[in-house]
């Protein structure tokens, strides 16, 4: 059979699936990220791959969603907010652990990808995918096509500064060097700091911050209208840049209830138009979007060649 092996690389995990020939998913492992071990990164890789072709008994073909992106210049990673990828050769390391080709790309592309084919995004010509989960990106789909541009930057909406009536008076450094960023606001961790802000209490994760405001926490509530509004404003700059067909919202954080749906809402009076046409949806894949777009780095007759 042929058989693709989809990985995605994240902050906080690590997720390998194997799709066949027309992108269904056959099975799928996670595991932790070391975040900050390099080689321990790149050994979790090459065991998640190998457990999974000796579960199905195939060789396969395989694709990895990263964050950040190869310099076109060197080949190296580079603006990876799991800062231990940045200034290593990724791809050539992982070629030769696993004694084969791979494919690498940004996270954000992957999702796009994937949502292109047979996700929420099959209707759009023009796609603006968003991951916001430990950190935040985004990519552009045009006519058909991943847009990269000039310096293969194209889409790192994340770090762009927020607009001015997004920001309290208290700056946000970002890893990055740069300060308030839009990821420092609207990743996972952005969140948890604003609610950290609204009051006495913190959370470790996003989900529990939601379920403090389904029981009526003010603090959760006001930290969640908050960043609704932050993402609103901040996508209103894309729409007004790139006037999308479509805004798909992926990663942990996209999770949050009604988030598409309030985000469409208000973009119209922010963007720069009488009328928006940009539709906001949530991935139809989830959290599995990305590494079914890493395995589509690749197709099917890819697999079958190398099978």
């Amino acid at each position: 059979m042929r058989v693709r092996i989809g990985i995605d690389l994240g902050g906080t995990k690590i997720e390998g699936a194997v799709l066949d020939a027309e992108a269904r998913l056959l099975r799928a492992r996670r595991v932790a990220t070391p975040a900050s071990d390099y080689p321990a990164i790149c050994a979790a890789i090459t065991g998640l791959v190998t457990s999974l072709e000796a579960e199905h008994g195939a060789r396969a073909t395989v694709g990895i969603g990263m964050p950040g992106s190869l310099s076109p210049r060197t080949g190296l990673v580079r603006n990876a907010n799991t800062v231990c990828l940045n200034g290593r050769p990724l791809g050539e390391d992982l070629s030769r652990l696993l004694q084969r080709p791979v494919r690498l790309e940004n996270d954000a592309n992957c999702l796009v990808l994937s949502e292109i084919n047979g996700g929420a995004a099959t209707s759009g010509q023009c796609v603006f995918g968003v991951i916001i989960g430990t950190g935040t990106g985004g990519a552009v789909h045009v006519n058909g096509g991943l847009l990269r541009g000039a310096s293969a930057i194209a889409g790192e909406w994340g770090h762009n500064h927020v607009p001015w009536s997004v920001a309290p008076s208290a700056s946000r450094p970002c890893y990055c060097g740069s300060r308030d960023c839009v990821e420092t606001y609207l990743s996972g961790p952005g969140l948890l700091r604003t609610y950290a802000a609204q009051g006495r209490a913190s959370a470790a994760r996003v989900e529990r911050v939601a379920a403090r405001a389904r029981a009526g926490e003010v603090q959760a509530v006001t930290a969640l209208a908050r960043y609704h509004e932050q993402l609103a404003r901040c996508l209103a700059s894309v729409v007004n840049v790139l006037d999308p067909d479509l805004i798909v919202l992926a990663g942990g954080v996209s999770n949050l209830p009604d988030l598409a749906a309030s985000v469409a809402e208000v973009l119209p009076a922010l963007a720069f138009s009488d009328v928006i046409a940009t539709r906001v949806v949530t991935a139809r894949f989830g959290d599995s979007s990305g590494v079914r777009g890493a395995a589509c780095l690749w197709s099917a007759d890819d697999a079958a060649d190398r099978a």
